[in-house]
């Protein structure tokens, strides 16, 4: 009984975050194209053939410490203990949007969902346990043994398809989702926009595409990269560089341009006394957003 009364207080928040943020939503003259991120090339490393937004420098660093997606005090344990809120709000938004019962012990049963950039697969296995059918693909071929690996070792996600590949692969083989996920990603790529239009590509038309990110401000500087890197070390020293990341203003003028309007944004704070993060209004460092595939992109 607890649970359902908690999740209903989810729902109930998550309401009001998406009536908050609702006049953000209808605004589509931000800034100009030049005020977007620009990354910075990497000439001596050889980029494929195929159009990409990696960035290989990225990708070395996620490499380097492959082996640890599983331990819970590594360095992946701040995905860990935010993991739980992640999946609170992907539950409520994706169960409103096809609608669907939040409360049953499968809500996401009949769901083809994409994790891209999966990762070890620490969110695709809740999903699949959710009752979808999930697609984890990654760009470090460390990380997709090791997310199959642990996947098979239990029924309920030994059928999780993993595959060492990128988003605009998938596009190029025609590949279609339901709900298309890229969580803690996109401030790793080269190129956000492009990343987007993959995205969508990859997302039927009406619906979800969810990307969770840090926003460019100074008290993420503080915080997710002072704090977190160098102070708590939370994470390996320079996991992240600020530069990098989007405001909620960019992300959502980037997915307009790519052919998904958002509809739900919502914060994450963390609790340094419980050592928990929750759900909030407050977007200023960690936030999330799920738009919907508009049908004139096809």
């Amino acid at each position: 009984m607890k649970l359902f009364n908690h999740l209903r207080t989810l729902n109930t928040h998550h309401r009001i975050l998406r009536n908050r943020f609702h006049p953000l939503f209808n605004k589509t003259n931000f800034f100009s194209d030049a005020s977007l991120p620009q990354q910075p090339t990497t000439p001596h490393v050889q980029q494929p053939s195929h159009p990409s937004s990696l960035n290989r420098n990225e990708l070395a660093k996620f490499a380097a410490i492959a082996e640890s997606w599983w331990d819970f005090d590594g360095p992946f344990k701040p995905l860990h203990v935010m993991n739980p809120t992640r999946l609170a709000f992907i539950r409520s938004a994706l169960c409103r949007h096809f609608k669907k019962d939040p409360y049953s012990a499968k809500p996401l049963e009949g769901l083809k969902i994409a994790d891209v950039g999966c990762g070890g697969g620490i969110l695709s296995e809740p999903l699949a346990r959710m009752g979808a059918t999930v697609t984890g693909i990654d760009a470090v071929e460390k990380n997709i043994n090791i997310a199959r690996l642990h996947a098979e070792s239990d029924p309920a996600t030994s059928a999780i398809e993993f595959c060492c590949t990128t988003a605009e692969k998938l596009v190029e083989e025609g590949r279609k989702f339901d709900a298309v996920m890229a969580l803690e990603v996109i401030e790793h790529v080269a190129e956000p926009a492009e990343f987007c239009k993959s995205l969508a590509a990859l997302t039927i038309t009406d619906g979800a595409t969810i990307i969770s990110t840090i926003n460019r401000s100074m008290r993420a500087y503080a915080t997710a990269i002072v704090a977190a890197e160098y102070i708590l070390r939370w994470l390996p020293m320079g996991t992240h560089e600020w530069s990098s990341f989007l405001t909620p203003e960019e992300l959502v003028l980037i997915l307009q341009r790519a052919g998904i309007n958002v509809e739900e944004m919502a914060g994450f704070t963390y609790n340094p006394v419980t050592g928990r993060w929750s759900l909030s209004d407050d977007i200023s460092v960690n936030f999330i957003a799920m738009g919907i595939k508009t049908n004139n992109t096809e």
